[in-house]
């Protein structure tokens, strides 16, 4: 697979200087021509691909035109999620399910050239008569807050939060919830989960509390802690469910993906088995956005991203949701939605995707967005291809074909 070959670069306008008067001019100070160019120099876009089939690293140039690829690590493993540190951008963690080591966690301190197994991966506590549950794999992982630099999050299907305060070198069951009678009954969902098994996923910290956490179940709805995970609490009001079924119960919610602000961390948005939603605490109800997405397309699909500086700018990408429930591009026609408006309006933004047949989608954590000017996004889809955008989404590129089909991706910066 080659790299996709740089862009023809853009022209820059120069400002003019006013003409002065006609004086003395005084003497000009040399400038150096070593000029600050680390000062100035843009951050890269490293893109982490965590497939069906092993894990690659993609390595962007400065304007994020050309693309060198890096792998495939782990290749045959199934690799649910690969995370860069971004308090040390060299930390690398990623979840696996191997077929001899079973599930774990892989951790490297060189940016992916070399890789240790953790040595204690995330296992739920056994019982006194050794019954119990087990991980069948590690879904999500999420550094935790910029105070606690070698903290980690987990969470884990079956439904499961871990927590690791050595780097991901060792975990352990966090908070209470893992043997909770209450959360117990409401891990999984009418159908026990997912297709590929129920989980729990979205770990979110708020940037200003290290406290203050969030998680989703799929099923199980969202939960919010308050205390730093001693406590948890469902965070469900004005979420619809699938007809016939309760509201208020837990188990009936399924969240496909949670996103927060960071501009503004009192707002969250949730792409929903439901439809899309917003809420902006203090308020604890969540508020229908997709009710204005177009109706032949709808408000059903996994992936939900959000600004990093604008919180009234997120994107999602619909798939399917007819009952049969294809889990594909709605008509075969890949495009993404964008809101600018905190989902008072949605704009179809598919320049440079197939215009028909093209029978994929997009998983709940393979969509993300870099934080450039303007943003970048990124999406990998079932089919093993990545594609960006450099503008927002306004136009899109195919950087990276042939892979294995696509479970997460993730944009982090390097200096």
């Amino acid at each position: 697979m080659s790299p996709v070959p740089a862009a023809q670069g853009e022209e820059t306008k120069m400002a003019r200087t006013p003409a002065r008067k006609k004086t003395a001019a005084p003497a000009r100070r040399k400038t150096s021509a070593r000029k600050s160019a680390t000062a100035t120099r843009a951050p890269r876009t490293v893109l982490l691909v965590a497939t069906r089939k092993g894990a690659w690293l993609l390595h962007g140039d400065a304007g994020r035109r050309s693309w060198r690829i890096d792998g495939p690590h782990f290749l045959g493993h199934v690799i649910n999620h690969l995370v860069l540190d971004p308090r040390d951008r060299r930390t690398l963690l990623a979840a696996a399910k191997t077929g001899h080591l079973g599930p774990t966690v892989f951790r490297s301190t060189d940016l992916g050239r070399s890789w240790k197994e953790a040595e204690k991966p995330p296992a739920f506590a056994r019982r006194e008569d050794g019954s119990g549950r087990s991980v069948d794999h590690t879904f999500w992982l999420a550094p935790a807050h910029a105070s606690e630099p070698r903290v980690w999050y987990a969470g884990t299907s079956p439904q499961g939060l871990f927590r690791s305060a050595d780097g991901g070198v060792t975990w352990a069951p966090f908070s209470p919830i893992n043997d909770d009678p209450q959360y117990l009954k409401w891990f999984g969902t009418v159908q026990d989960g997912t297709p590929d098994g129920p989980k729990l996923h979205s770990i979110l910290v708020d940037p200003r509390d290290a406290k203050h956490l969030y998680f989703g179940m799929s099923g199980g709805g969202v939960h919010e802690s308050t205390d730093g995970g001693a406590t948890f609490r469902p965070l469900i009001d004005g979420m619809e469910v699938v007809e016939g079924f309760p509201r208020d119960d837990p188990t009936m919610h399924d969240p496909h993906c949670l996103r927060l602000c960071p501009s503004r961390p009192d707002r969250l948005y949730q792409q929903n088995h439901c439809g899309i939603y917003r809420i902006d605490r203090p308020s604890n109800h969540w508020v229908r956005i997709g009710v204005r997405m177009p109706k032949k397309v709808g408000d059903i699909g996994f992936p939900m991203v959000v600004h990093p500086r604008d919180a009234d700018a997120a994107w999602v990408f619909p798939m399917d949701g007819r009952s049969v429930w294809p889990r594909t591009a709605p008509e075969g026609r890949p495009a993404v939605y964008g809101t600018r408006n905190a989902g008072k309006t949605w704009r179809r933004l598919d320049a440079g995707f197939p215009r028909a047949q093209a029978w994929w989608t997009v998983k709940r954590q393979a969509m993300c967005a870099d934080a450039g000017e303007p943003v970048g996004l990124y999406l990998g889809n079932t089919a093993g291809e990545l594609w960006a955008s450099r503008d927002a989404g306004g136009q899109w590129k195919c950087i990276a074909r042939g892979l294995p089909e696509i479970y997460a991706v993730e944009a982090a910066a390097l200096p």
